[in-house]
């Protein structure tokens, strides 16, 4: 890889990041079933039907993956908590599932990596799942609980908190374009999953103040926005999109608005007196999460209603997912968000990383696009650090080939090779490669 450690400031940390549901194996320890299990059981939701009841088993196996970030030279990881493990049904406490997380926290402390840890990467217990929801307010009070539960027993020794992932795909790509549960595609229940996620982050945010904690943030997902053409249709759809996609979460979090662009489609939705609620949700945090994959240009399509846009894959070469490759988009991200949004406030790419159809060939998985495309990124990270984004950190997606949702087991990411029928894990070389680059 074209980088180096040096290349970077002092401090800056080096990490993997995974999600529970995607790699742990939700049928052990008492986790309770989530509205993903039911997502993934009905017919053309997920590819297969498959679901997260085994993932990578990393449940059992965790021991072996925090061996190879340690012996990777990483410097932290990044996790999440599964509410479902800790309260399957949203509300009780498991004890088991409290002790896998102290189990868990403890072996990465001693293998020195720093927990970099997110509250909520999705997997909704069921039983709130029933009761509506991101759509219905309760929702957040009962994820301040689980706040507080998990704070409780590893908050003492986790080095970061982050409250959600990705706020963007547990609303509008969840309720509005119905690609992720719960599967819906309604307008109503998206303003309210919008405005509830972000009401979630903020009633968290007061809890983890409440017991003194530090190094709390969140992570926002962007994507970067091009027009089609040179056309008015077109910069009026750039507008609408990135306001949805980009916007919404960074204005209320940091200026405690909502951008109009975005209010005009949903405002005659949003649940009555939520501008009551942007005084919590825009209270300091102390970090900023940033995922990062790709790009899509975007027109106005006045056939269909509200945003009225059509959206396409950039002309770029395209990973697995058929996202373009797009690293510049990273570079102008860090470089907004400093100027536009939190000034000097530290951020971390939290996720940037790349689907290939990888395969075990004698032992070994070659991966020049992988290799290719995290020095890319990387080096846009250094030019937005070279601009005054104060970036300390970059969290590959991901550590392990894992359930990646609606696409099953079928798109790869990870820098380690899993084989799904016998769970192997296999380094592959961008592994190696990231291994020499951060070497010390």
């Amino acid at each position: 890889m074209h980088f180096k450690r040096s290349d970077f400031p002092d401090g800056f940390l080096f990490g993997a990041a995974t999600a529970a549901y995607q790699i742990e194996g939700h049928q052990f320890g008492g986790a309770g079933p989530t509205h993903w299990d039911t997502f993934a059981a009905t017919p053309g939701n997920v590819l297969r039907a498959e679901n997260g009841a085994l993932a990578c088993d990393h449940y059992h196996r965790f021991a072996e993956d925090l061996d190879l970030l340690r012996d990777a030279g990483m410097d932290a990881y990044r996790f999440s908590t599964s509410w479902a493990r800790v309260m399957p049904d949203g509300r009780t406490v498991n004890p088991a599932g409290l002790d896998f997380y102290d189990r868990l926290v403890d072996a990465m402390l001693e293998r020195g990596l720093k927990p970099f840890q997110t509250l909520y990467h999705w997997e909704l217990p069921s039983a709130l799942a029933d009761q509506g929801g991101w759509t219905n307010r309760d929702t957040c009070v009962a994820f301040a609980d689980f706040t507080d539960v998990i704070t409780d027993r590893i908050g003492d020794r986790v080095h970061a908190i982050a409250t959600i992932n990705e706020p963007w795909c547990v609303a509008y790509l969840s309720h509005f374009l119905g690609h992720h549960a719960p599967g819906l595609r309604d307008i109503r229940a998206t303003a309210r999953a919008m405005h509830h996620i972000n009401l979630a982050h903020g009633m968290a945010m007061t809890r983890l103040r409440a017991r003194g904690m530090q190094n709390c943030g969140v992570v926002l997902n962007f994507d970067h926005t091009a027009p089609l053409d040179d056309s008015a249709g077109a910069a009026q759809a750039v507008a609408t999109w990135d306001a949805i996609m980009n916007r919404w979460f960074i204005e209320a979090i940091a200026k405690g608005t909502y951008p109009a662009e975005a209010l005009a489609g949903f405002a005659a939705h949003m649940p009555a007196g939520w501008q009551d609620d942007m005084a919590e949700i825009s209270q300091p945090v102390d970090f900023l999460g940033v995922n990062y994959y790709t790009r899509h240009q975007v027109t106005t399509d006045m056939a269909q209603p509200w945003p009225h846009l059509a959206s396409h894959d950039g002309p770029g070469a395209k990973t697995q997912m058929g996202w373009e490759i797009y690293p510049d988009g990273l570079q102008s991200f860090l470089t907004r968000l400093a100027d536009d949004y939190v000034g000097d406030l530290p951020l971390f790419v939290t996720e940037n990383g790349i689907a290939w159809d990888d395969h075990v060939v004698n032992g070994a998985v070659d991966d020049p696009e992988r290799i290719r495309f995290i020095a890319d990124h990387i080096a846009a990270t250094g030019r937005a650090i070279a601009a005054g984004a104060n970036v300390q950190g970059f969290f590959y997606w991901s550590l392990l080939d894992n359930y990646e949702w609606a696409f099953g087991y079928e798109k790869r990411f990870g820098m380690v090779h899993v084989d799904f029928d016998t769970l192997k894990r296999t380094p592959k070389a961008s592994y190696h490669a990231f291994k020499s680059a951060i070497a010390r």
